[in-house]
């Protein structure tokens, strides 16, 4: 069972920069001045924020001063306005920090939406080749944690790393024009030796933190597989077998997670010994002045505040970076998604198919999945415009393909495709797509209602006109007889309806978009013989007047073609007509003749069972 937990990848430095410059045309989008003032305002609002927070511990420096003062009067005066200026301050800053934020949001949302979008279109704009060879979870993964990476980016990095960056330089300038370069020096040292220890260190336990996911989905995954083969496992009595395979694991899991636990210490007590060593430094230095008369008892404790003002936010800097990293390793795969090359593209010329009445010819048409082999060779056909064509033949014999490559999925190897006399490479795959309709052989449904389903074919269509499909396609009594009707949901991929079901929601669907072109492919394989012949008259119905491709494995399908094509091994074997066909006593005649035997035989079987049935009866 694999891990969830989201772990660093390691990746390179200039891959992180290359992500980073991939976002940022979406933090400063072209064309949206909103936007991009709500950029500079949040700028101004950090700016303000920092600005003011590291003025705090001066104010409070004065409030000291001020009640360490020897004169009365100015103990009771001063320290007055001062206090209600401290308090103020810190509330400025925090108040212009909440601002930033709530200015920024909207940026940081649409980005995040921008990119997720642009993602998802850019999917959806990529070949068939692409979809067939990727993992969808994988893909969907990409791009949840690609927009998740996004807001964590922007939230830790903008509004934590970087105004902590500032805020660092800041008071190393102040320190710097009010005490000297040393004391500048001792906490940028301070500050830096803190920043590298916790980034190596976080790196090392970045991968004890993998190991330690592994070992216990290792472990997870052992017991679930025991646990599921239960019965096996009885069977051959290895309780004892499998409880020591599942305590192995678990050995490993405390290792990795003492070894986790104690690398958390040593971080903690890394981090605290270089901050307590900063401190007593510039306490020391401080503490001296004073002494000397250099220096005030406000001057002490403001030097110690503002390193415990630096130390706080760097706190956490071992979970941001580890997240950064993260975030930046998601983004990157989401970015790299959009960087795929689409394989099947219009060209600059193209122009939208002009149809005159939908002839399609293939012109000695060769084409392969892969180059080292070819899956269909020289293919030729025409099919006049309302025709019908029908292209029969063994599994694996490249029928399937040929709805492919007219659809533009793939761009052949050789010859051309063309409808109406136009190249189905020089016109709008939109176009081309609007043009045609299929019922698949594999008929795969989103998971919603079923009127979503058959309305998908055409999404502005009105309850009557998916209703009058579904009547062709004779599905509409069953869904009127269900609870819900039309909005029964029909599960993920459809697998609430069967077989056949799915392929009459499919088929209603291709009747609603109402297309120019046509194709069957094994259109009616899911069905039963009664509901098939049903279904059969209704495509014809649909069919009349259309160009039409009929793909068939079943012979009984496509007796009424205008013409049949015999494909063998990508080749065109036997072209004709179904009588035609039968009198060449050829391929197509000898798969006629066993899929006849096997009709018959399979009748023969259904009425001696009906025949045995009848005889229980009778008493």
């Amino acid at each position: 069972m694999p891990s969830f937990s989201r772990q660093p990848a390691p990746t390179d430095r200039r891959g992180d920069w290359g992500t980073i410059r991939a976002l940022l045309p979406y933090l400063w989008p072209a064309g949206e001045t909103g936007l991009r003032l709500r950029v500079v305002a949040a700028v101004i609002f950090l700016i303000a924020a920092k600005g003011i927070s590291v003025l705090v511990p001066m104010v409070y420096k004065h409030v000291v001063d001020a009640l360490a003062a020897d004169e009365f009067g100015k103990v009771i005066a001063v320290p007055v306005f001062i206090v209600i200026a401290y308090g103020v301050a810190r509330m400025l800053s925090q108040m212009f920090g909440e601002l930033r934020d709530g200015v920024f949001a909207k940026v940081a949302q649409r980005a995040i939406r921008t990119a997720g979008l642009r993602t998802f279109e850019h999917l959806h704009g990529l070949s068939l080749r692409f979809h067939l060879d990727r993992r969808t979870g994988a893909v969907s993964r990409a791009i949840e944690r690609g927009t998740k990476g996004i807001d964590f980016l922007l939230s830790f990095m903008l509004f934590n790393i970087l105004p902590t960056l500032l805020e660092i330089l800041l008071v190393c300038g102040i320190l710097w024009w009010m005490f000297g370069v040393w004391y500048a020096l001792v906490t940028f040292v301070c500050i830096a030796l803190y920043i590298v220890f916790t980034v190596g260190v976080t790196e090392w336990r970045t991968k004890l933190r993998r190991q330690m996911n592994e070992t216990d989905s290792e472990a997870h995954t052992k017991a679930i597989d025991s646990l599921l083969n239960f019965e096996t496992v009885k069977y051959f009595g290895n309780e004892r077998h499998e409880a020591r395979r599942f305590d192995a694991s678990l050995q490993r899991y405390e290792k990795a997670a003492v070894t986790s636990k104690v690398s958390l210490s040593v971080l903690n007590i890394g981090q605290g010994a270089i901050i307590a060593a900063g401190l007593i430094a510039l306490m020391l230095m401080a503490a001296s002045g004073v002494v000397d008369g250099r220096m005030t008892v406000g001057d002490f404790v403001m030097v110690n505040s503002y390193l415990i003002q630096l130390y706080l936010p760097l706190n956490f800097l071992g979970f941001v970076y580890r997240e950064i990293r993260q975030s930046l390793t998601d983004m990157e795969q989401m970015f790299d998604l959009l960087r795929q090359g689409a394989e099947i593209a219009d060209p600059p010329d193209a122009r939208p198919l002009a149809l005159r009445g939908g002839e399609i010819v293939f012109d000695d048409v060769s084409f392969g999945y892969d180059r080292r082999r070819m899956v269909l060779e020289e293919v030729s056909f025409r099919v006049p415009a309302g025709g019908a064509l029908a292209i029969v033949g063994a599994s694996g014999a490249g029928k399937s393909t040929i709805s492919r490559l007219l659809y533009r999925f793939y761009d052949v190897t050789g010859g051309a495709v063309r409808i109406d006399g136009q190249d189905v490479r020089r016109i709008t795959q939109e176009s081309l797509r609007a043009t045609i309709g299929i019922v698949p052989q594999d008929t795969v449904l989103f998971n919603d209602t079923i009127f979503y389903n058959i309305a998908y074919g055409r999404p502005d269509a009105g309850d009557h006109e998916v209703e009058q499909a579904a009547k062709l396609a004779r599905i509409h009594d069953f869904v009127a007889a269900l609870p819900d009707g039309y909005r029964t949901m029909v599960g993920e991929r459809g697998l609430k309806l069967s077989g056949g079901e799915k392929q009459r929601v499919a088929i209603a669907r291709t009747i609603l978009k109402d297309p120019a072109l046509l194709i069957f492919d094994e259109a009616t394989s899911a069905l039963d013989t009664h509901t098939e012949k049903e279904i059969q008259a209704s495509l014809r119905e649909v069919s009349a007047g259309r160009t039409t491709v009929i793909i068939a494995h079943r012979l009984s399908t496509v007796i009424d073609a205008d013409q049949i094509l015999v494909l063998d091994a990508g080749r065109v074997v036997e072209r004709g007509t179904h009588v035609e066909l039968l009198a060449a006593s050829g391929r197509y005649a000898e798969m006629w003749a066993k899929q006849q035997q096997v009709e018959e035989a399979r009748i023969a079987l259904t009425q001696a069972v009906e025949q045995e049935r009848t005889a229980e009866t009778v008493p």
